[in-house]
């Protein structure tokens, strides 16, 4: 494995905010934890604040650093060779297999055989390539994030909880994020689908907007971090060319409804690791099972998520998108629960609401 990274800790741009079930799924300790969360709290358009409590903790927001490194050593133990500063620039079919070129900083560029070459530089694509259109259009988000050092009492006022900014009086197109990191420790974030018929006003400048609004321009910016996400609607493009075969964000398993990459990502890995292996043992026809499989395991509701993402957060830019969201926002208050929010959105359990919310998330009403 190769990362252009020095550090695992550089560049640690993730929200990382995942169920609890998620966590047991993938069987990740606690060292990789950074908080525990059990309440949601929404601010729509207005700047009201809906709360949604749980009696038991739902979820955990994960320290992304920590949890690259976790994962590194847990390649290292299974017996991989872990080359940071690396970078891989080319591929070509070799024979049986695969030759990547590489670029260790500091050094001049060598080539490496492999049988199989595993693409999982994310949105990047750098070796697998973008999807050709006949295989629909890549929906491009942007986030950028800020780590924040604040008081105990600031923190307790955001800690315990997932709290998101809807509207575009909050962030036109997107939305904006507060997430307990560990004490005394925030994440402030800002995301939104990129509209190119439309001017969108700069994240950073949203962000300082947020920081104000919320009471947290005192803080103290720890570390600044971005990171792209782009993915297909229907996920049909090639998860694999002869010997290379494309992994997580490479084969768009990123969702754009509520820009999640990590689980989605390690559940493409639970899905190629055993196919793979058959491959290595010369069952090279294991692998055509990877995408029908990993479309089975992502479901119908991902493909569903996908499509009402583009229509929510691109219509999102007036005052009649926020007049519908808060009406939305009313409806969940009125009869959903906790776990029902933690359904529609790490789920997409959306058909629970019925015929009267369903309308709005479709934006037809």
């Amino acid at each position: 494995m190769v990362d252009p990274l020095q550090d695992l800790h550089q560049g640690a741009f993730s929200s990382a905010a995942l169920p609890l079930e998620a966590l047991k799924l993938f069987n990740l300790p606690d060292e990789v934890i950074g908080s525990h969360w059990h309440q949601w709290q929404l601010f729509g358009p207005e700047g009201q604040c809906l709360r949604w409590p749980a009696q038991k903790t739902l979820g955990v927001v994960l320290d992304f650093g920590k949890l690259r490194t976790w994962l590194s050593a847990q390649a290292r133990s299974a017996g991989a060779q872990i080359t940071l500063g690396c970078r891989a620039l080319r591929w070509q079919p070799s024979g049986a297999g695969a030759a990547v070129l590489l670029q260790q900083r500091g050094a001049s560029s060598h080539w490496q055989s492999c049988r199989w070459l595993v693409d999982a530089t994310g949105q990047q694509r750098a070796l697998i390539g973008a999807p050709s259109p006949k295989h629909g259009p890549l929906i491009a988000g942007a986030g950028v994030e800020w780590l924040l050092e604040v008081s105990t009492t600031s923190f307790r006022r955001w800690a315990d909880q997932l709290s998101f900014m809807l509207g575009s009086t909050w962030v036109p197109q997107g939305y904006g994020w507060v997430f307990p990191m560990e004490e005394n420790r925030l994440k402030l974030g800002v995301c939104r689908l990129h509209d190119p018929s439309r001017e969108q006003p700069p994240l950073h400048a949203l962000l300082r907007s947020l920081q104000q609004r919320l009471d947290l321009a005192d803080a103290r910016v720890l570390d600044r971090h971005g990171g792209l996400i782009r993915s297909t609607i229907r996920r049909r493009e090639p998860h694999r060319i002869g010997p290379l075969i494309g992994l997580g964000d490479a084969v768009s398993t990123a969702n754009l409804l509520g820009g999640e990459g990590i689980r989605h990502a390690m559940a493409s890995s639970e899905v190629l690791a055993p196919l793979l292996l058959k491959a290595l043992a010369g069952g090279s026809d294991a692998l055509s099972a990877y995408a029908p499989r990993l479309r089975r395991r992502l479901g119908w509701r991902w493909s569903l998520s996908g499509r009402l993402a583009r229509r929510t957060w691109f219509g999102l830019h007036g005052p009649g998108a926020d007049r519908r969201l808060t009406r939305l926002l009313h409806g969940l208050e009125a009869q959903a629960s906790a776990n029902d929010l933690a359904a529609l959105l790490f789920r997409y359990r959306f058909e629970r609401y019925g015929l009267r919310v369903l309308p709005y998330l479709f934006g037809w009403a």
